[in-house]
């Protein structure tokens, strides 16, 4: 694999935006973002076949005139019909993606339920303070990033959409490599993940979507187990020029367990640059164990969404002053590893 190219979240160069390919034939309607302007020479798609209203989160019902029956054969007949409904739809592009490759349907029905076991059996996630989110309208969120593997993104993603009072969508941003690994890249797309640039940011928090972001990097993700839950470098404070820019507010969050899933002992530089990785973890289990040592350990985890940060205060300048950009930062940076140090003293055990 050739040296994936890192664009950081700080980097306000314009670029083309990558739309995700779509296979020859396929007739998914593309949806304009809400509220987001057109940008210029990238025309919306229109839809070539309108795809039927199913409610966020919710099964496709077979239609009028259906057994309102949950269990037994009436039950058994309704989710059959649906499950049929969902791969007809699928098998003749009769769906909808958004400009960045989103289909909610598949996420909330498919994608969400793969990850729903990790997040509430294995993981027994904790959530806090999700009513710091904004019941509507864009907000940045801005979490630390941990964990070897980057499950805590995904994992934050699933305490918003099925904890939040609104059933709010989390859209992740995330590095290039994501976006350059075979079937993680379509994958990545289809769960509403988009590259980690701030033009791309930006449009989704002006089309009132909620937006998550790592600051940290490979820094924080691939940190030796000895440097857990000290956060790493949060770079020139692009995310925030982002929020002002865009008038919404920023969510701290800080995520507690991440860190010893997969305590990374060592990292094999020479080995990693072979695969062009940022780093390649060497773990008590992993590679000795070979794929069994890349599961990682049942850590009991805590997410905890923080006091939003306004920023509709602040005039559209703002953005531009390296001062508030360098406060704003540490003062995000600062509520974050606080918070972290207060859950870790509260922790009875890593495991429980």
């Amino acid at each position: 694999m050739a040296d994936a190219k890192v664009i950081p979240f700080d980097d306000d160069r314009s670029r083309a935006r990558r739309r995700p390919a779509r296979a020859e034939g396929e007739a998914a309607a593309v949806r304009a973002l809400p509220g987001a302007e057109e940008v210029p020479g990238e025309p919306v798609e229109p839809a070539a076949v309108p795809r039927p209203s199913v409610p966020a989160g919710a099964a496709p019902g077979p239609g009028p005139g259906a057994e309102p029956a949950e269990g037994g054969r009436g039950g058994w007949e309704r989710r059959l019909a649906g499950g049929l409904a969902f791969l007809r739809r699928r098998v003749t592009g009769e769906y909808e993606v958004d400009e960045f490759g989103y289909d909610e349907e598949l996420t909330d029905q498919v994608l969400m339920s793969l990850l729903r076991p990790l997040y509430e059996k294995y993981f027994r996630v904790e959530v806090k303070g999700v009513e710091n989110i904004p019941a509507e309208g864009g907000a940045l969120i801005v979490a630390n990033h941990s964990g070897t593997l980057p499950l805590d993104g995904l994992m934050m993603q699933v305490a918003v959409h099925d904890n939040h009072p609104a059933g709010r969508h989390l859209r992740l941003l995330a590095a290039d490599l994501v976006f350059v690994l075979p079937v993680v890249n379509e994958l990545a797309r289809k769960a509403g993940h988009t590259l980690a640039c701030a033009e791309d940011a930006e449009r989704l928090l002006r089309a009132g979507e909620i937006v998550g972001v790592m600051p940290e990097g490979f820094k924080g993700i691939g940190k030796p187990f000895g440097e857990r839950y000290k956060l790493q470098r949060f770079g020139r404070g692009g995310f925030v020029s982002t929020a002002l820019r865009a008038g919404v507010p920023i969510v701290p969050c800080s995520i507690v367990g991440a860190e010893e899933i997969y305590p990374m002992l060592g990292n094999a530089k020479t080995l990693a640059r072979v695969l062009g990785f940022p780093y390649f973890p060497l773990t008590p289990t992993f590679p000795w164990l070979g794929p069994l040592g890349a599961v990682p350990l049942p850590t009991k985890w805590t997410i905890q969404f923080g006091e939003p940060i306004s920023t509709d205060s602040y005039a559209p300048e703002a953005a531009e002053d390296p001062m508030l950009m360098f406060n704003l930062t540490d003062q995000v940076r600062e509520q974050i590893q606080h918070t972290l140090y207060k859950l870790l003293v509260q922790r009875r055990s890593v495991f429980f």
